[in-house]
């Protein structure tokens, strides 16, 4: 039986060592040819220093800086935000030739998911109806179509708790003592079995802010009816917001000029009344559901799957294993002609030139690098920077500089040449390649920009643990340990910790996440965030968002 694997070096130039398990003070280990010795106490998902470092001194992982010495560090010493700062290498433009070799996909030529195909455009994952408010003084009549709409056609999700509750009640009247099992609880059946929902987006932004906050938001709103897992919309309207009906239409017109599914706009101005304008936005809506039910699932090539990739709740051990995984899986589609797409701007910081490398062209690596700049620019200019990214969680589990963080986050994105550089709430039109999508790190944040960018699956990774979903996207778990995959079960849909311990590559787990990720897509197979009704939806109100 072979020994456990006790540490790693991720990249030979790295000057920074991962514990993969606790190494008391005084553990002798060993990578080829280096020998150390701990100094103290290195918990696991957490680094020791590879060799003795000066005050000042730069520490290198996946073969960058992710840091510099505040003070003398000894070999074998623990890593920390007590004797190391957030430094990164400068960069610039597009400074050498790409070249990409791409992975064997014959397993997956000519597979198909099932998916809903659309007027034009990349078919769906999901077929879903959206109910959208222009402005925060909507929400109260979106509530009162959510709780009429969503029970009527059976779509209410009963949590499980409020199930579970009322069970609870109802065992009370009878005397029954007994404790009903949560996890057998009954849903309701949908009326319409082939439409997937009716949600309901409800935001607090649309007037009072910047006409620029307004352009934002009516552009990522025309993304999410313009999705490929929505059949059709509501719009409810107040009518003298800053976020106009005519410019929701151009914002929409802008992504697809010939825009055929339904949309019904509802402007509470014009009506005779709250109670009219009510009555006809639902009775819109369950006709329009009534009408997408007609639709089923027929078989989509592979390259209309659009991906975004995400981490959140990121830990130590999230660039060692559910990060790469993903990033197979980026590849895997890109040499399908699929579209990954890498989020999170400020997760970025510290490889951007690497990032720039891979650019097609020397303009997509301009825009890249402008973005990154402006953006940092702005954190800085309101007291802050790309440094304060790393929450406490992160910290506590080993990424204690946003270097170390974003050097692992960027694993996600995997190798294939990035094909277009993209600023929120841009929409996602490239295939066979990679894109970048400027966000917040903010997961929600985040993941709202990606669906809202035509997103029709995300891949979410996690360390600690995060129950994130999107309204209209599936959105995968992917956990970087078995420790998390088994004790939060009902957060997360699949597991790399096997190359953690060794058990697997990020290659065979790669190509079983796609296998399990077009399972998703043809609604075969149902990701925990969907099932929990997890629909997160903050629009980002342009600005510092770390």
């Amino acid at each position: 039986m072979s020994q456990p694997r006790l540490i790693q070096r991720i990249h030979p130039a790295d000057t920074a060592i991962v514990a993969l398990r606790t190494l008391p003070a005084g553990t002798t280990v060993s990578l080829e040819s280096e020998i150390w010795t701990t100094t103290e106490a290195i918990p696991a998902k957490q680094k020791f220093a590879a060799r003795p470092f000066a005050t000042g001194e730069r520490i290198t992982m996946y073969g960058v800086t992710v840091g510099k010495a505040k003070s003398p560090i000894a070999a074998g010493a623990l890593l920390s935000q007590a004797n190391v700062a957030h430094d990164t290498d400068a960069f610039t433009g597009k400074q050498r030739a790409y070249t990409w070799t791409p992975p064997d996909v014959t397993k997956w030529q000519g597979r198909t998911f099932a998916g809903f195909k659309r007027p034009d455009g990349p078919c769906g994952t999901a077929n879903y109806w959206i109910v959208i408010p222009l402005v925060f003084c909507e929400n109260r009549n979106l509530a009162f179509m959510r709780e009429a709409l969503t029970r009527a056609l059976g779509y209410h999700k009963t949590g499980p708790y409020e199930a579970y509750a009322t069970a609870l009640a109802e065992g009370c009247r009878q005397g029954i003592t007994a404790v009903p099992d949560i996890a057998e609880i009954g849903k309701a059946q949908p009326l319409f079995p082939n439409v997937d929902g009716v949600k309901f987006l409800q935001h607090d932004l649309g007037c009072g802010g910047t006409r620029q906050d307004a352009q934002a938001l009516c552009g990522l709103l025309a993304g999410y009816i313009n999705h490929p897992n929505v059949a059709g919309a509501t719009i409810l309207s107040l009518g003298c917001q800053h976020a106009q009906v005519s410019l929701l239409e151009a914002e929409l017109a802008a992504r697809n000029p010939r825009f055929a599914k339904p949309l019904h706009i509802f402007e509470q101005q014009k009506s005779k009344s709250e109670r009219d304008m009510m009555a006809a936005a639902i009775k819109a809506t369950f006709d329009g559901v009534a009408k997408a039910n007609e639709q089923t699932r027929e078989p989509a090539p592979l390259s209309d799957l659009i991906v975004g990739v995400e981490c959140g709740g990121s830990d130590g051990f999230s660039g060692l294993s559910a990060n790469p995984v993903i990033g197979h899986v980026a590849d895997l589609l890109a040499a399908l002609g699929g579209a990954p797409v890498l989020s999170e701007f400020p997760e970025l910081c510290g490889i951007e030139q690497s990032l720039s490398d891979r650019c097609d062209t020397p303009a997509l690596a301009d825009k890249f690098v402008h973005l990154m700049r402006a953006y940092e620019g702005a954190a800085q200019a309101c007291g802050s920077g790309f440094d304060a990214n790393p929450s406490p969680g992160n910290i506590r589990d080993g990424l204690i500089t946003d270097a170390i963080k974003s050097a692992g986050a960027a694993t996600k994105g995997g190798t294939s040449p990035i094909i277009d550089v993209l600023d929120y709430p841009e929409p996602i039109t490239k295939h066979g390649g990679l894109s970048l999508y400027c966000t917040p790190g903010n997961d929600v944040e985040s993941t709202t920009a990606l669906a809202g960018g035509g997103t029709n699956l995300i891949l979410f990774s996690t360390g600690l643990g995060t129950p994130t979903g999107n309204p209209v996207c599936p959105t995968v778990k992917v956990s970087t340990n078995t420790e998390l995959a088994t004790r939060l079960a009902d957060i997360i849909d699949f597991d790399t910790g096997a190359v953690i311990t060794g058990d697997a590559s990020v290659q065979q787990l790669g190509e079983a996440l796609l296998d399990y990720s077009i399972e998703v897509a043809s609604g075969r197979a149902v990701p925990k965030a969907v099932a929990l009704g997890q629909d997160d939806f903050i629009p980002w109100k342009r600005g510092v968002s770390l």
